[in-house]
């Protein structure tokens, strides 16, 4: 079964709306690197309409001129494109395609189909949050940004809980903290008894 990743850049308090505005100051080589590793290698791209808007305005521009970020650029454009959104789009970007059918049944058989290498997304956070939800996303690449942006749209809306499991913390010379998360199905008992129990043993 493939395996799909999620990355998204995210401030201190949980902010992932409008990175262009407050982004750009932490990006540097080492979160290059990780953005790159978690899509670059990628065969198949799963993104949201605003993110595919966003990804075809500006990606085959750099492919087309050749800077330094032009083979990214490429290997975005070479993978397959699957577009989630309930409107009748237009998709320019080479390799494109929209989503048929029921996102969840949909991405289930995605998740089915033979390949060697994992399914990416970035951004997107309806699509990361129904897929977390599901149990169908195997990993979540957080890149916290150390800023408090105190409003704007949040990765998490309310609804029941989703556990994580932390898989690997990279601080960056920026402040940033690359965090990557799966699904804990691990089952968690304990409650504030116990909790305060361990605080008087300490």
């Amino acid at each position: 079964m493939r395996k799909i990743t999620a990355g998204l850049f995210i401030s201190l308090d949980g902010v992932i709306g409008d990175p262009q505005d407050w982004h750009f100051p932490y990006f540097n080589d080492e979160m290059g690197a990780a953005v790159g590793s978690q899509l670059a290698t990628a065969d198949t791209l799963l993104l949201g309409r605003a993110t595919y808007e966003g990804f075809a305005a500006a990606w085959p521009d750099r492919e087309n001129g050749g800077g330094e970020d032009a083979g990214m650029a490429k290997a975005l454009g070479d993978a397959r494109k699957i577009v989630v959104s309930h409107q009748d789009l237009d998709l320019p970007w080479r390799n494109s395609e929209l989503l048929k059918g029921d996102l969840i049944e949909a991405v289930t058989a995605l998740k089915q189909e033979p390949g060697e290498t994992d399914i990416a997304m970035s951004g997107s956070p309806s699509i990361v949050r129904q897929l977390l939800a599901a149990g169908l996303l195997d990993e979540l690449h957080l890149l916290v940004h150390p800023i408090a942006l105190r409003s704007g749209l949040r990765l998490f809306d309310e609804g029941d809980p989703i556990p994580l499991r932390l898989l690997s913390a990279t601080p960056f010379s920026t402040g940033v903290l690359h965090l990557i998360y799966t699904s804990d199905h691990e089952s968690r008992t304990g409650g504030y008894t116990e909790a305060t129990r361990h605080l008087s043993q300490d």
